[in-house]
């Protein structure tokens, strides 16, 4: 076993001896039938299909080190790759991840970065197969996600049809809320933390996309750039008439008191921000929520799906499509 010097840097382990150090901090999975360390992995694939996603998460774009220890880098960047696969109705399998760093980067941060990367794939129920490495001037990570149908078909953008219901699972507004705070230092008030928490370290509900897939899903999307972006996605997807719901339709709860938090807190530290209650959930991006056609995915109890309700009874509605969702549940019809 090699024992990285963690009061060193990256260039001084060398390409090899990072990959060695990262395959030694990074925990195997039985499903991977040839890990690091080949000029490949090999991972099972009982499906037979392989779903398949890459992301970027660039420093200074995505993510700010003065802002963000190692480990929520690492969360974020399984997170976002994670995510997608989900929401096709899969379940995550793999990640294979490219790290770019700068030679000075403290060994310390690389393993940091390992771990939560490690740990957010664990909540996925997936692992770290394989990557590589290279120098750079910041650091950039490169994240293909990998994921299993389990027998069900694929949950496109595409499938969306006027009448079915749109739910959400997952808060909205927070990450972006979180956003705001940090930008304007407003980071240390006790009431900030839930948010700049979103921002920083995402938490997507991956059990409901499968679940959702399931339960007869006919379009879902995770929404990365906001309600109102992602939603005009399927609307697109589905065709010319897209969805004709007002953004104020839209304007759940949370994240109402999100924005109104924000600027509570700005004027208690005499800041000027530049958030719209009235948009709040609607165009913020990195939110790493589900948003489905046709299921009940009720984000405000933690992203947990149940059954459509038809004739009081849980069950599938007509033509295939969960039934109208309890007064509980948060959800408009695409018109």
């Amino acid at each position: 076993m090699i024992a990285a010097d963690e009061e060193g840097t990256v260039a001084g382990l060398g390409e090899f001896g990072l990959i060695a150090a990262l395959s030694q901090w990074l925990p195997r999975d039985p499903r991977a039938l040839v890990g690091i360390g080949d000029d490949a992995a090999v991972l099972a694939a009982p499906d037979g299909r392989v779903v398949a996603t890459t992301d970027f998460l660039l420093e200074g774009r995505h993510f700010r080190r003065d802002w963000s220890a190692a480990g929520d880098v690492g969360r974020k960047a399984a997170a976002r790759s994670l995510a997608d696969v989900a929401a096709m109705g899969a379940e995550p399998t793999g990640l294979l991840v490219a790290l770019a760093a700068p030679p000075d980067l403290p060994v310390s941060w690389a393993r940091e970065l390992a771990a939560g990367l490690a740990a957010e794939c664990a909540r996925a129920g997936a692992s770290v197969i394989g990557g590589d490495t290279a120098r750079a001037s910041c650091v950039l990570l490169a994240v293909t996600g990998l994921g299993d149908l389990a027998g069900l078909d694929p949950v496109r953008r595409s499938g969306a049809a006027p009448g079915d219901l749109v739910a959400v699972a997952g808060p909205l507004g927070r990450a972006a809320a979180g956003l705001a705070l940090l930008s304007a230092g407003l980071t240390r008030l006790p009431a900030a933390a839930p948010l700049v928490a979103a921002q920083l370290r995402p938490a997507p509900p991956y059990p409901a996309g499968p679940q959702a897939a399931r339960l007869g899903a006919t379009a879902m999307i995770d929404i990365s750039d906001g309600l109102l972006a992602d939603l005009g996605h399927v609307a697109d997807r589905r065709g010319p008439r897209g969805s004709r719901c007002p953004p104020s339709r839209f304007l759940a709860p949370n994240g109402r008191w999100c924005h109104g938090l924000v600027r509570r807190l700005a004027a208690r530290r005499g800041a000027a921000l530049g958030t719209d209650r009235r948009r709040g959930p609607l165009p913020g991006g990195h939110v790493r929520s589900w948003r489905g056609a046709a299921g009940r995915l009720d984000g405000d109890r933690g992203g947990t799906p149940g059954p459509g309700r038809a004739g009081g009874r849980p069950g599938v509605g007509r033509a295939g499509r969960l039934g109208p969702l309890p007064p509980a549940g948060r959800a408009e019809r695409v018109r």
